[in-house]
């Protein structure tokens, strides 16, 4: 709000490059520490901006968000595929990996700056803005929609990051499968979140997304079951597939729901961002801790909880939507 967004976006996006270059030339613990800061600045500014951006692009509309998040999927399988393969068995080339880091950070920050930002538009948008609009930049605290959809993501962060975060170590630490098939299931998992995405984004043009994301809600309750009680490495990949195929399309769909509300308030989306991010921080703790005092297995299925209450809140945002559908075309 202070500067405009494309030069936000840009002065965050610095700090990818900038984090690379210093992980890599940097001696000091503290320089380290500000370059591991520096990367998650710039990939909250990124999430922020393309999630805005696109939804500018097509307000409300599911398919395009679950496109942009297909995309980020695509990054998280192949990267470390390019990074085994760099790396191999020696420790000392992830330096290489690190320098193409620095030049992907580079094409971004170009990548960036090239999307254009519509000034004129925003500009005569702006001038034909209530005057209560204008003065009620935080509107969005009124708005019941705001909170619920909060809720979903939050819950949904925490199993997400629960899983990934400690899905591999479940399977080696119980013995449940191979090392090497362990290691693998975070790959596997990435293929079918990029799956369920793209195939998301092509049934919701043709499904009412408030008929999908129940389906996706139930669908992560009964294959994370199938993940933990599982016995079998063909059900367990079952699971897994399942899992990540399921959880695909929540994230993007439950943020189309607040489209509107994201495109009127410029802070909206920030609040939910930020507040619905910390699951992803606290549920991996807490998996942790219990895992520690009980047992991985018993800290894995301590997600079984979240995912219960995750779709709670799913019925709840379908149910508020369909009383209240001026609610997600408050701008209109």
């Amino acid at each position: 709000m202070l500067i405009g967004r494309k030069r936000s976006i840009l002065l965050f996006e610095l700090f990818f490059p900038l984090s690379f270059l210093l992980m890599l030339y940097g001696n000091s613990k503290f320089i380290l520490a500000f370059a591991f800061f520096a990367t998650g600045v710039a990939r909250g500014a990124s999430s922020n901006y393309c999630n805005t951006k696109i939804n500018e692009i097509a307000t409300g509309q599911a398919w395009a968000l679950n496109c942009l998040h297909a995309s980020f999927a695509v990054g998280a399988f192949t990267y470390p595929l390019i990074l085994m393969l760099i790396t191999k068995n020696n420790d000392s080339s992830w330096v290489y990996a690190c320098a193409l880091l620095v030049v992907l950070g580079v094409i971004t920050l170009v990548m960036y700056y090239l999307i254009p930002e519509s000034a004129k538009k925003a500009a005569s948008k702006e001038k034909t803005t209530t005057k209560d609009s204008q003065s009620d930049v935080f509107g969005f605290f009124k708005v019941p929609l705001f909170y619920i959809c909060i809720g979903t993501l939050f819950f949904y962060l925490c199993a997400e990051q629960g899983v990934i975060g400690w899905m591999i170590t479940y399977f080696k630490d119980t013995g449940l499968l191979p090392p090497n098939l362990a290691q693998t299931t975070a790959s596997i998992l990435w293929v079918m979140i990029l799956c369920g995405r793209l195939l998301t984004a092509f049934v919701s043009t043709k499904v009412k997304k408030e008929n999908l994301l129940p389906l996706m809600g139930v669908g992560i309750v009964v294959f994370f079951l199938v993940l933990i009680s599982a016995r079998s490495t063909a059900l367990i990949v079952l699971g897994i597939m399942g899992f990540g195929f399921s959880m695909a399309g929540i994230y993007a769909t439950t943020v189309s729901f607040a489209g509107d509300l994201i495109k009127k308030y410029s802070l909206a989306w920030s609040f939910i961002l930020t507040t619905a991010s910390l699951g992803s921080i606290i549920m991996p703790a807490i998996v942790g801790i219990i895992a520690e005092k009980l047992g991985i297995a018993t800290g894995i299925a301590s997600i079984a909880i979240v995912l219960v209450i995750d779709m709670i809140f799913i019925i709840t945002l379908v149910i508020y939507v369909k009383r209240h559908p001026s609610s997600t075309a408050v701008s209109r």
